[in-house]
């Protein structure tokens, strides 16, 4: 299996793909492509995170960056402590969702957004050309409070009063990853109640690290067990956030961006940006606002770089990453959880009431193992197939329908190819999907 090298960043498989000189050479690219300056540099609990921590360190300090380490934090905390102290960009030790086999090296700008692609291919192309700087070499700072000042920018954007939050009961997994040293700082500074499952920052996950339905039975359960309002559940780098209602009944990954979306439309109307494969919701509830919704490429780089260039007041992907930009340009838990739960307040209604208030569709989501020589084939086949849709191919192929729509796409952080479809039932969205998967011959 190869490294995976995307705007995402870089993730391979600890000890096969990715070894410490694998993580030196990178961050030093990326150090010498800043022409050294400030960084700084985070990592999640995944056990092997300390090794690729010191090797991306020895990088940056070999390119002439001073590098300031935050410890274990969030991927938004680091893009928060770039923009709040001047940094010059900023290395995250993460494989987000991939399963604890893997690690990797996430990039971020000097306004804490992941790099664009020309920018990500330089930093891949500069890795094999490098010696140490022999003119200046870096120094080593350590910063232990860049999760607390995170959780205070969460704090200050809050917009309903906290009395209203106050006792509300809470179950929040954060799957012995990043989000369990500050998520419950945040929530017990809203006035909320906290049940933490999977709360100790050890990197042994306790179930597949990917907050999707069939991962979470045990937040449902302790949902209900505690007569809590609202379970989250975290990823291990706390970027994306998945719900649970208060039935216990999983509400999704598309939904956390929807009600966000929801609750900032409401105070602070204006544009939203979302990718091709995000729920249609948002469409629904932009144009409810009479608001315009800019679609992008998956990755959040892209839906950050689309955020600034057209004002956007909220933004984010169906995976369940929010984008505050009050906050940051980076995926946020700590914004999600914020704006979910102040929409609850403001609502004064369970959250399985509000959740189905709003348009429902069905969605299909695959993730195929396809040959990576196939995958252009394929993609080009659907687009050629349907080109009266009018297709759009900026990010392999979405195809929009009168029942609903798929989106077939080759995926930055695993060797795999995605296919998620959205149409007004299941048996619509899955026959959408069969019919484009029978054209690329997949």
């Amino acid at each position: 299996m190869s490294l995976m090298i995307s705007v995402s960043g870089v993730r391979g498989i600890v000890g096969q793909t990715l070894t410490p000189a694998v993580a030196l050479e990178f961050a030093q690219a990326y150090g010498a492509l800043l022409e050294g300056g400030r960084v700084v540099l985070g990592r999640d609990t995944r056990p092997s995170g300390a090794m690729f921590e010191s090797a991306a360190a020895a990088g940056l300090l070999a390119a002439g960056c001073d590098v300031t380490q935050l410890g274990v934090v969030t991927t938004p905390t680091v893009g928060h402590a770039i923009r709040q102290g001047g940094y010059a960009g900023g290395v995250v030790i993460t494989a987000s969702h991939n399963p604890a086999p893997w690690n990797g090296l996430k990039f971020l700008d000097e306004l804490g957004v992941a790099p664009d692609p020309a920018r990500a291919r330089r930093i891949a192309d500069l890795r094999h050309d490098l010696a140490p700087r022999t003119d200046r070499f870096g120094t080593l700072a350590h910063d232990p409070d860049a999760g607390l000042r995170h959780v205070e920018a969460v704090l200050a954007a809050c917009e309903v009063d906290r009395a209203k939050l106050r006792g509300l009961r809470v179950v929040l997994d954060s799957v012995n990853g990043a989000g369990c040293r500050h998520t419950p700082r945040l929530l017990e500074a809203l006035g909320c109640r906290v049940t933490h499952l999977n709360a100790e920052p050890s990197g042994r996950f306790a179930h597949p690290p990917e907050p999707l339905r069939e991962n979470l039975g045990d937040l449902g359960a302790a949902v209900r067990a505690n007569g809590a309002a609202i379970g989250l559940a975290q990823d291990p780098d706390a970027d994306r956030l998945a719900l649970v209602d208060e039935l216990g009944q999983y509400v999704g990954e598309e939904y956390t961006l929807a009600l966000a979306v929801l609750w900032v439309l409401s105070r602070r109307p204006g544009p939203v940006a979302a990718n091709l494969s995000t729920s249609r919701m948002i469409d629904d509830i932009a144009a409810r606002h009479g608001v315009r919704v800019w679609r992008t490429p998956v990755g959040e780089a892209h839906v950050a770089r689309c955020m600034l260039a057209n004002g956007c007041v909220i933004g984010g992907e169906g995976n369940g990453g929010v984008i505050d930009p009050r906050v940051g340009y980076v995926r946020d838990s700590f914004s999600a959880i914020s704006l979910v739960l102040q929409l609850l307040a403001d609502r004064g209604r369970p959250l399985s009431q509000i959740v189905g208030e709003l348009p429902r569709y069905a969605s299909v989501k695959q993730k195929l193992e396809v040959p990576a020589d196939r995958i252009a084939g394929a993609i080009s086949a659907v687009a050629q197939a349907f080109a009266d849709r009018r297709p759009n191919t900026a990010d392999g192929v979405r195809v929009d329908f009168d029942e609903g729509w798929v989106h077939l796409r080759a995926s930055n952080t695993e060797p795999i190819v995605r296919v998620i479809a959205e149409a007004g039932s299941d048996a619509q969205a899955h026959t959408l999907v069969d019919r484009v998967r029978a054209v690329a011959g997949l």
